[in-house]
């Protein structure tokens, strides 16, 4: 069977803890989870709600949503448990009536992430972005290659602190004092 490809949650900085009412912890799996705002109009996108419809992708352990994924390989047996996962989240949040009844959502839901990962370098990056339109949620989607995937790509929630990269530098020269 060839390789499959899933995204994890991953951080480069606080923003995240700040932005989401409920950010998703770094290394769970993540769909993109749009199906949460099915039923949303215009006047639920307010506050961390916006932010978590506007970029959010879904970790599948917390259920808290993250900015960035990075494409990881992923064994069948995960799979199985992600699924499994996610339809007991559908029947304890959206009333699916058992884990059974929402195995085919959940497992249609994981394997739409799976394409989308699906010939992604390991360690793509992936950002999602949603806008509601009259037709409903528009979902699109963006990958930043692994090798370009400057921390310059991220500054979007606000400027880091500007003398971060300096302080890796002294970090790597005492390194060398120490012998």
């Amino acid at each position: 069977m060839t390789a499959q490809y899933l995204a994890r949650a991953i951080h480069f900085d606080e923003s995240d803890m700040n932005i989401f009412h409920a950010p998703a912890r770094t290394g769970e799996w993540c769909i993109s989870g749009g199906f949460e705002f099915s039923n949303w109009s215009d006047g639920d996108l307010a506050g961390k709600a916006r932010q978590a419809f506007s970029n959010g992708w879904l970790g599948l352990e917390t259920f808290g949503r993250v900015s960035v994924v990075a494409v990881t390989k992923v064994e069948q047996v995960e799979i199985d448990a992600l699924t499994a996962a996610l339809a007991a989240h559908f029947v304890s949040h959206y009333g699916a009536p058992s884990v059974a009844a929402a195995q085919g959502v959940a497992a249609d839901e994981i394997a739409q992430m799976i394409a989308l990962c699906d010939g992604q370098d390991p360690n793509t990056l992936l950002m999602v972005s949603r806008e509601l339109t009259e037709a409903g949620v528009k979902e699109g989607f963006r990958s930043i290659e692994p090798q370009s995937a400057g921390i310059d790509q991220f500054a979007i929630h606000g400027s880091l602190d500007e003398d971060e990269p300096h302080d890796h530098e002294h970090g790597h020269d005492h390194g060398h004092h120490h012998h």
